[in-house]
């Protein structure tokens, strides 16, 4: 049985990945040498943030948070792809930051307290997506939400996986029905106000 072909986006994907990695070995030498993998996934960065939190500062704050912790934890880094451990990091730094702000409420049901139109700063980061689509995640179980977030980010289902701490059928198949609620959601011409957690 003959390979199956790349796709454009899986040989970008490998040409970043070592990118990436000549990066890291540079700046395990080299603080300083971190400089371009920040300016590679600040955007992605903020943007999986921003959209979790709900708020600019704190995403901003989180963004930052992120890369301290990564650039403190580069010594040791041994990841199979620096993307998927900067989002691994972020992911815990977002979930820490929600369990500070509201210590009663898990990560899971932050987005159903808050304001489910995106900020500016949202809508300019997430401009190629849909916007109706944004509004609805948080219409979306959890798991299938942050799946959908990573998603956006850029991130493909092995580092999603790596992410979550899932196996990639779990990522596929939670994937799928994301996108078909998407789609029941997306093919309802109500307003956002008149669907509820109950409809999942």
């Amino acid at each position: 049985m003959g390979a199956i072909p790349l796709t454009r986006e899986d040989d970008r994907s490998i040409q970043q990945e070592s990118l990436d990695e000549l990066h890291v070995r540079a700046a395990q030498l080299n603080p300083h040498a971190f400089a371009p993998l920040y300016e590679a996934y600040f955007k992605p960065v903020y943007g999986y943030c921003a959209r979790l939190l709900r708020d600019p500062q704190a995403a901003a704050d989180a963004t930052s948070e992120t890369f301290v912790r990564a650039l403190k934890a580069l010594p040791k880094y041994q990841a199979r792809s620096f993307r998927s451990w900067l989002f691994t990091i972020a992911h815990h730094v977002v979930i820490d930051m929600t369990r500070r702000r509201k210590p009663t409420t898990a990560l899971d049901d932050a987005g159903e307290l808050t304001d489910r139109d995106p900020s500016p700063e949202e809508w300019y980061l997430t401009r190629e997506s849909d916007r109706r689509v944004v509004q609805l995640l948080g219409h979306l179980p959890g798991n299938q939400r942050q799946i959908v977030e990573l998603r956006i980010a850029g991130l493909r289902s092995q580092e999603i996986a790596d992410v979550l701490g899932i196996s990639v059928g779990a990522v596929r198949t939670a994937q799928y029905r994301a996108h078909a609620r998407l789609r029941e959601l997306l093919s309802t011409p109500s307003s956002d106000q008149e669907f509820s957690h109950d409809d999942l």
